[in-house]
């Protein structure tokens, strides 16, 4: 039992990574920007976080830079494809290889680099309770942080009238535009938060996940959250359970090279890769269902006064 507590806390932990990248390109696309560059800006932003603990000794600092890093990569790709309307797919596609190849360059030095002593977390009383205390409750903040961005952004997007907005320009763009509504700068605004949450995700691996900094080792993570947009159709509460199924099946490996199970490395290693696959098929066989909680202007570009 114990050892399934802990396989329970690591999946939080993983989960954590996918579904703060994830939630940050649900805003991106329920505003109508498709972002393929969510890799890169988590790259960018590990580097960036690493950097900034390496140098100033603060978590909180290290975060805030990955959140700034992520921001300013997302900025750059929503001038692009906002305002001088180039392609979607193809701009996030080369954030995507700067990002890896910029994080490679700037981080070399910072290879061999080690992180202060980790501080251990852990909510009084309810830490010392059999199996819930150490699945649930030991846990860094963000952990639970996440869980309540989760709740805000499904109140925002259904609840309030900014949120309502949001969707609208994703939906229609021009009705939005018609109405008065300034609907590149909401796309911009989208996009720059969305790639401030992947930054946040990106510091978090690098700082708290797996403190240290190795060329490329968000290793897709980027394109499983950008997977939990579709999978959970473009709801908050959705994409969370799924970030959590995927940290499952990332973590299983693990547990079950702990429990002696002899499965070669290497298909335990694709699992999460495999699923994600396997989850994809599965929802894209049921088209008319993808297409009615899709955002109706997703990936398609908007010309004021056209």
């Amino acid at each position: 039992m114990e050892g399934f507590a802990l396989l329970l806390a690591a999946t939080l932990n993983a989960g954590t990574v996918l579904a703060i990248a994830g939630l940050g390109l649900l805003i991106n696309e329920r505003a109508g920007v498709v972002n393929l560059g969510a890799e890169g800006l988590m790259l960018i932003a590990a580097i960036a976080g690493f950097a900034t603990a390496v140098h100033t000794g603060s978590d909180t600092l290290a975060l805030l830079a990955g959140m700034v890093a992520g921001a300013l990569g997302a900025a750059v790709f929503g001038w692009l494809v906002i305002w001088l309307n180039t392609n979607q797919v193809a701009t996030g596609l080369a954030l995507s290889l700067f990002g890896g190849g910029f994080s490679a360059f700037v981080g070399i030095r910072y290879v061999s680099e080690k992180l202060f002593e980790r501080p251990r977390f852990s909510i009084p009383v309810l830490a010392d309770l059999p199996f819930v205390g150490p699945a649930f409750f030991r846990q860094h903040p963000l952990v639970y942080g996440c869980i309540a961005l989760t709740f805000a952004l499904s109140w925002f997007l259904y609840r309030s009238r900014a949120g309502l907005v949001l969707r609208a320009v994703g939906e229609s763009p021009e009705s939005a535009h018609a109405l008065g509504y300034p609907v590149r700068r909401i796309r911009m605004a989208a996009v720059m938060v969305g790639g401030a949450l992947c930054g946040l995700s990106g510091a978090y691996i690098s700082v708290v996940y797996t403190p240290l900094w190795i060329e490329g080792m968000v290793a897709g993570k980027g394109w499983i959250a950008l997977a939990l947009t579709t999978f959970a159709t473009w709801r908050p509460a959705r994409l969370l359970l799924g970030a959590y199924l995927f940290g499952g099946v990332t973590m299983l490996q693990f547990y079950l090279q702990g429990q002696g199970v002899q499965v070669p490395t290497q298909f335990l290693t694709m699992l999460p890769y495999v699923a994600t696959i396997v989850v994809l098929v599965l929802i894209s066989r049921n088209t008319a269902f993808i297409k009615i909680n899709m955002p109706a202007s997703l990936g398609k570009p908007f010309f004021p006064g056209s």
